[in-house]
This record gives C-alpha cells, sequence and structure tokens, in this order.
C-alpha cells in the first residue's frame, strides 16, 4: 500500500440516504444485479422528511420496495440521522463501510474504515464490486491528556481544522492516537471523525478499546467488538499534536469550517438563532449537557433555539429520564430526528441572522439564507449562547458537570424494515426519471469556458440543496435547472444554448457533500471538462464517475490567464486518456495560448473515462 497507488478494498457494509439513495438504487438496478452481495446495506430516510409535495414521500416508497426486493435494511422516517443511528445499531469495529454521504466517516469513531463515496460506487459495491481509490497518507493527530474544564470533543476537531485547513486532510486518513482519546467516550469520537470530513481527509479513525466494548455492550452489541489499535512502531507520513488539557471553547467563524476562533473573543456578540443536532453533535451525551444548561432556565426571548435528537434512541432516552421535559420547558422547538436545518431543510435564520450552530457546515448559503452568518460551536457553548441571547463561553456557568454514559441505551429496532427479498412491484412517482447517461469520450476536447470560479467552492455551490432543490433528487432534467444556481444563475440556461463546455474551478474545487448530483447534472447539461488548480477527493471520482475530465494546471498561475467565454481545445483527448498520457497540452483558441494540464489516473479510471463513465464501463465489461 503505497500512498499515491491505486488500491482496492471489499466492503463489507454500504449505506445511503433518502437524498442519494434514490440515484444510487437506480444505478444498482441498471447493472442487473437481483441482490446485494455485502454483509449489510443500509438506506435511512433522514435528509427529505420535509413533506412540501409528493416527490419525497414518492421517494420513500420507492426506496421501501427496492429495498425489501434487493436486500436492504430500511430505516423509516424519524427513525434518525443515518451516521448516528448507524453508529448505534450497525457499525462494527475492523469492517469496511462505503456510504453515499460525505460523513461517512463517522463510524470511525468506533474502529470502522469509513468512507464517504458517490452513489455509484456504493451501488458498485452493493453488487460485489471493489472500492477503488488511491492510497491514502496517513497523519497521526496525537491527543495528549484531558480536556480541560467545557472544552469539548468539537473544540478538538475545530482546532484539528485550524491547524490542517479544508484541504490539509487531502488524500490523507487522519488516525487519533495518545493517552488522551481514553478520556473520549465513543459519541466523543464519533464527533471528531465526523468533522474530519471538513478537512477533505479519506477517513478518520479511532482505536477500538474497553470504551468501544462499554458503548457496545451499552447497545447490546459487545459481541462484534474486536480489539484494533496501531503498531507500536507505526512510521506516519505527518503528525499532529493536541494537548487537550490547554484547549478553549472554539467557534468556526463565517463562512468556512478552518475559520476558526476561540469564543472568548466573540463574546457578547448578538444572536438570533441556535441549532442543536446534526449527524456531529445529537448523541445522548450531547444532549443531556444541553438539557443540564438549559434546566430551570427560559431561551432569551431575541432568540429562537431549535433542537433535534440524532436517533429515536436518544430521543426516547431523553424523554423517559426527563430532560426533554426540561428542554422543553426552556422555550427550545423540538424537530423530529432528521437532518434539517443542516442541508437547509427548514429552520432557515432571518435575513442577515447570526445563527450558532452544532453542524459540520457553514458554507455561505447553506442554511436556506444567502446572507445569514452561521458559526460552529459544540452544544455546550450553543446552549448557554441560547439562554444569555449572545456568544457565551460556556465556562462562565461555573463548575462543569459530568453527564455519565448510560449502562444501556433503549434498544428498539421496530423502526428498521428488514429485506424480504421478494419480487413485489416497484412503485415510482412520477418524479422519478430515467437514469441519464453520457456517451464514450469524444476524440478532441473542445468547448467554451461556461463559468469560472474561485477557490474552495462547495458542492453546494455547484448542485444546490435545501427544500425547494432537494426533493429533485430523482429527476436529474429538472435538477439540473439549478446547477451553479448560487453563483450564477444563468449558468444551466447558458450550458444548454452552448450545447455543453468547461468549468474552471480554484483550489479544493468541489469540496464539501459526497452529492455526485455535482457531477451528473453538470454531466447532463453536456459539461465535458473541469479544469482547476485542485479538485476534492469524492468530486474527482465523481467527475470520473460521470465521464467528465477532471484536469489540473500544471502551473497554477495559468488560471489567471483564462477568461470565462475563452474556448478551449485538447486534441487527441481520447487517445491521450487510453495511452496514459499525465501531461496533456492545451490550447486556448482565444488568445492562442498553449498550456500545461496534469490527468493524474489509474489505469482503471482511464478505461472508465474512455467509456463514457462507469456504468458504460460495467455493461462493456460485462457484455
Amino acid at each position: 500500500m503505497t500512498a499515491g497507488k491505486e488500491i482496492s478494498l471489499k466492503v463489507d457494509h454500504t449505506l445511503v440516504q433518502d437524498a442519494t439513495g434514490t440515484m444510487a438504487f437506480l444505478q444498482f438496478e441498471a447493472m442487473g444485479i437481483s441482490r446485494v452481495k455485502t454483509e449489510k446495506s443500509l438506506i435511512y430516510v433522514d435528509h427529505n422528511t420535509l413533506q412540501t409535495g409528493f416527490e419525497n414521500p414518492d421517494d420513500h416508497i420507492f426506496l421501501q420496495d427496492m429495498a425489501s426486493n434487493i436486500g436492504v435494511i430500511y430505516s423509516r422516517p424519524g427513525n434518525g440521522i443515518c451516521h448516528q443511528v448507524n453508529l448505534e445499531r450497525f457499525a462494527e469495529p475492523g469492517k469496511i463501510l462505503l456510504g453515499a454521504d460525505s460523513h461517512t466517516p463517522t463510524a470511525g469513531g468506533l474502529g470502522m474504515l469509513a468512507i464517504g463515496v458517490g452513489g455509484l460506487d456504493v451501488a458498485v459495491a452493493m453488487g460485489g464490486g471493489d472500492f477503488c481509490l488511491m492510497m491514502p497518507k496517513i497523519i497521526n493527530v496525537k491527543l495528549t491528556g484531558a480536556l480541560a474544564p467545557w472544552a469539548s470533543a468539537k473544540d478538538i476537531v475545530l482546532e484539528v481544522l485550524r491547524r490542517l485547513s479544508v484541504k490539509g486532510g487531502l488524500k490523507t486518513i487522519l488516525e487519533y492516537t495518545g493517552d488522551g482519546i481514553k478520556h473520549l467516550t465513543v459519541p466523543e469520537r464519533a464527533t471528531i471523525t465526523n468533522m474530519g470530513a471538513e478537512t477533505g481527509a479519506t477517513a478518520s479513525l479511532f482505536p477500538s478499546d474497553e470504551i468501544t466494548l462499554e458503548f457496545l455492550k451499552a447497545q447490546g452489541r459487545e459481541d462484534v467488538w474486536r480489539p484494533l489499535a496501531a503498531d507500536k512502531n507505526a512510521v506516519y507520513d505527518q503528525e499532529l499534536e493536541i494537548n487537550l488539557c490547554k484547549l478553549e471553547p472554539l467557534a468556526a467563524c463565517p463562512h468556512s469550517p478552518d475559520n476558526v476562533k476561540p469564543v472568548k473573543e466573540l463574546e457578547g456578540m448578538k444572536i438570533n438563532q441556535v441549532v442543536i443536532g446534526s449527524c456531529t453533535n445529537s448523541s445522548y451525551l450531547d444532549l443531556m449537557k444541553v438539557a443540564e444548561i438549559l434546566k430551570g432556565k427560559k431561551v432569551h426571548p431575541d432568540v429562537s433555539l431549535v433542537l433535534a435528537c440524532g436517533s429515536r434512541q436518544v430521543f426516547q432516552m431523553l424523554a423517559d429520564n426527563g430532560s426533554l421535559a426540561e428542554i422543553i420547558k426552556s422555550g427550545a422547538r423540538v424537530l423530529e430526528c432528521a437532518c434539517g436545518p443542516c442541508i437547509g431543510m427548514g429552520q432557515s435564520p432571518k435575513s442577515a441572522g447570526i445563527s450558532l450552530r452544532t453542524i459540520n457546515r457553514n458554507f455561505k448559503g447553506r442554511s436556506g439564507t444567502k446572507d445569514a452568518q452561521v458559526y460552529l460551536v459544540s452544544p455546550e457553548t450553543a446552549a448557554a449562547s441560547a439562554v444569555s441571547g449572545v456568544m457565551t463561553d460556556p465556562r462562565s456557568l461555573g463548575e462543569p458537570f459530568v453527564v455519565p454514559n448510560p449502562e444501556k441505551f433503549s434498544i428498539d429496532d421496530s423502526m428498521f424494515i428488514f429485506p424480504a427479498y421478494g419480487d413485489k412491484e416497484i412503485r415510482r412517482g412520477p418524479n422519478i426519471k430515467a437514469l441519464p447517461l453520457k456517451c464514450e469520450l469524444d476524440r478532441d476536447l473542445q468547448g467554451e469556458v461556461l463559468l469560472k470560479v474561485g477557490d474552495n467552492i462547495t458542492t453546494d455551490h455547484i448542485m444546490p440543496a435545501g427544500a425547494k432543490i432537494l426533493p429533485l433528487r430523482s429527476n436529474i432534467p429538472a435538477m439540473a435547472e439549478y446547477v451553479f444556481e448560487p453563483v450564477d444563475p444563468d449558468f444551466a440556461r447558458r450550458a444548454k444554448e452552448k450545447r455543453g463546455g468547461i468549468v474552471l474551478g480554484g483550489d479544493n474545487y468541489g469540496q464539501g457533500s459526497s452529492r455526485e448530483h455535482a457531477a451528473l447534472a453538470p454531466m447532463y447539461l453536456g459539461v465535458t471538462a473541469v479544469i482547476a488548480k485542485s479538485i476534492a477527493r469524492i468530486h474527482y471520482d465523481n467527475l470520473i464517475n460521470f465521464g467528465i475530465v477532471p484536469l489540473i494546471f500544471m502551473d497554477p498561475a495559468t488560471y489567471d490567464t483564462i477568461g470565462q467565454g475563452d474556448r478551449l481545445e485538447i486534441c487527441g483527448m481520447k487517445e491521450s486518456v487510453e495511452r496514459g498520457d499525465e501531461e496533456l497540452t492545451a490550447r486556448n483558441l482565444t488568445s492562442g495560448q498553449k498550456f500545461s494540464v496534469k490527468l493524474l489516473l489509474s489505469d482503471r479510471q482511464r478505461r472508465v473515462l474512455s467509456a463514457g463513465g462507469t456504468l458504460n464501463f460495467m455493461k462493456a465489461e460485462n457484455s
């Protein structure tokens, strides 16, 4: 396993959610395979639970029918957020999980190698195919000491982001070691591995130890435990040490998870909204701390506090022990167990509102309000601030309290529907459209630069989420109308008018969500290539999966010499792909300038790209 060389992994478990699952199931269906071949495959309904029309409930019926037929466990709406529920009920140390959601690495908090990918990669794994990736480098994040009073797991990962940035983890796995890990529970570890995705890391991983065993026993699943840890003489590509004793409450300021400052520097800032929940901070331990802070207090009259449990298990336990009552008495608005506000699915802030959120991303406009200012904080900071009405350092609350781990979690798996392996008719709503495919790669690549964007363009910029657009996930023609809508509302019209073209990007193009729709919908509009200074891992793979050529500037300064509207050409593109050329010469037909670009692909990826994408490649291989 040499860093930068392609390796293949046999996948044990897969995971999709309803925003990625419809397309993944359509792709699996297109492969002509009748049953999944993994140990466990799961579909969670947690993203598109806001039912403002027929689209979402129709998709849920389709997913339930497909799951029953092909052998997938279906988690019903209201059962909880995929990563929280999966950690509780299905994650296993030492197994490999592939998930069509960028926060799949959450399960790394339990010692599982969990990797976020596009839905097509999951569909292939469900069909028994290996998952191929470039071997990552390994960064050792060494945690020493015990957390300082009122510092939290959220503050640990915000410190990692402060040091590494949103692109510092690209093509790496973050492996946590050190004596500090023995002070962290599994839910705390999962908070850290969840937000490791914001560094661009392929996965984050904690050892499986006695703390892992304690958590699994409380979930009634100790039979899946196995001890796992790095060898004592393990060699790492990079090391990062964090002294937990010196850590203080932190906040990621607008509009990036790595724009991190101490909460004490922001104290007194008036706030409008607080959101507590998401797959990052909605565990039993998180919300018990929130309930303790809110107990006997009222939410400030100028603040809207909304809260969502990560799972029905958490919700039930808070109800049983009276903590939910304390939360309700405080004036908090309790939402269903779902992703909700994190993906802009309701609870958008007011115009130019300041919102403190315990979620993992604060990209501009992601909340549903374009000019909102979103800060990422711990549950402790969020709760303290909701009461005071201003950003508040939780250390001002006095002595911290300890929330003990439950000896036994409330276990009720009745909201899972296990497959019947029948041949029932699949019910398909009118919003579910046929899967669009691309022709094989053209001999030459030529097209106009349809759009030139800057650094850190996210998949939210390329293919927005939110209550208006997410319900269209199974209807690519309709969804394509919103490609790049936050950046340039005219993009879709222009792309169709020009019959496709090229997108120019800066550094870390395509960071954020794993949503393959950010490649699939542009492909539908005729985008043939992305040329950027660098491209985030999952998006890079998704571009290849759908036949879009991912090119990197050899000299980043070339980016400045090319304008939107310029016409570019690479002659012999298909031949270069098939031959294995890594450096190609492009020509700006508008200016006459020539420049060099890199095409970094494995042999397998070259065959995929030449065929016009993974589905075309698989059909050709199996014919």
